[in-house]
């Protein structure tokens, strides 16, 4: 089977729902409350794993109950925790979350121990980069790592599949060390300076960053769909039509999805429908990880 490598961030989601999200300065009372497992990287790795991938975890939780509770969940899942790191002086990773009647949410992250993920991490576990094949990356950790990180990968041969989430920019030298890059439209406006409105605007944004030696893109639209495009290709994927209830770990669904459907060589439109079912589903379901589908419901 082939490996999947994810390096990324492991929280812990305390989740309010509400009626709508408070404003600045604002307090309301909200609905209910649970704690869930989250973070970008967690997120994308169970997502990986339930739907079947092969997945080697490399991130850095707090020596604390969260971190015991995170790593036990991920041996749980199947994934192999060799390297879920921990570090002696952060704490774990928490994200505060609101989530309204309509199923949007707004976000605060306390990284701890994430932010502590160093270079030095990342070559320690040089042995699955010899032998992985797909490498899995979000920015919710030090962007030095991440760097190195997909440096590293490519040099070894792995596909590089880049989240660049939470949204920030991307060293042009660092472009054609990426396989397939996967901003939303907000990410893809940040580095292009393109509002993605429409499909002809997606495409724009797509000649920028491919002529920045980038060979595969994907735009995840939301609701809409997905649009990939290459200096080959251009294809749209619509997504069916559901009554969300939470989309905060769609994106890392799709991620998790997509790396399990190129690491089993699936052309690019099987793989990117394949990605979008499986975060459809995800929007129908509370929380992170815990909306993650497996193989099964979405076959």
């Amino acid at each position: 089977m082939s490996k999947i490598i994810v390096v990324g961030s492991s929280n812990t989601d305390m989740v309010i729902q509400s009626e709508r999200i408070p404003r600045p300065g604002e307090t309301i009372l909200g609905g209910s409350f649970f704690m869930n497992p989250g973070g970008k990287g967690a997120n994308q790795a169970v997502a990986a794993a339930r739907l079947g991938g092969d997945v080697h975890f490399v991130c850095k939780v707090g020596q604390d109950v969260f971190g015991n509770m995170a790593r036990q969940q991920f041996e749980n899942e199947g994934m192999h925790t060799e390297f879920v790191l921990s570090d002696a002086k952060l704490p774990s990773g928490v994200a505060l979350i609101n989530v309204d009647a309509q199923g949007e949410n707004s976000i605060t992250v306390a990284s701890g121990a994430n932010s502590a993920l160093n270079i030095a991490d990342i070559d320690q576990a040089n042995r699955l980069f010899e032998a992985g094949d797909v490498l899995l990356i979000q920015l919710e950790t030090p962007l030095k790592t991440v760097w190195h990180a997909i440096k590293k990968a490519h040099g070894k041969g792995l596909k590089v599949i880049l989240n660049p989430a939470p949204a920030a920019e991307i060293p042009d030298e660092i472009y054609p060390y990426i396989y397939a890059l996967t901003p939303n439209e907000t990410e893809t406006e940040l580095l292009t300076g393109i509002a993605i409105d429409s499909l002809a605007k997606a495409q724009e944004a797509a000649h920028i960053l491919l002529n920045k030696g980038l060979p595969h893109l994907i735009i995840t639209m939301g609701s809409q769909g997905a649009y990939y495009q290459s200096a080959e290709n251009k294809l749209f994927i619509p997504t069916k039509i559901v009554q969300a209830v939470d989309t905060t770990a769609a994106g890392d669904c799709f991620n998790g999805a997509l790396a399990v459907a190129l690491s089993q060589t699936k052309e690019w439109e099987p793989a990117i429908q394949f990605a979008c079912e499986a975060a459809t589903f995800s929007v129908t379901k509370l929380g992170a990880q815990a909306s993650m589908p497996y193989l099964t419901d979405i076959q």
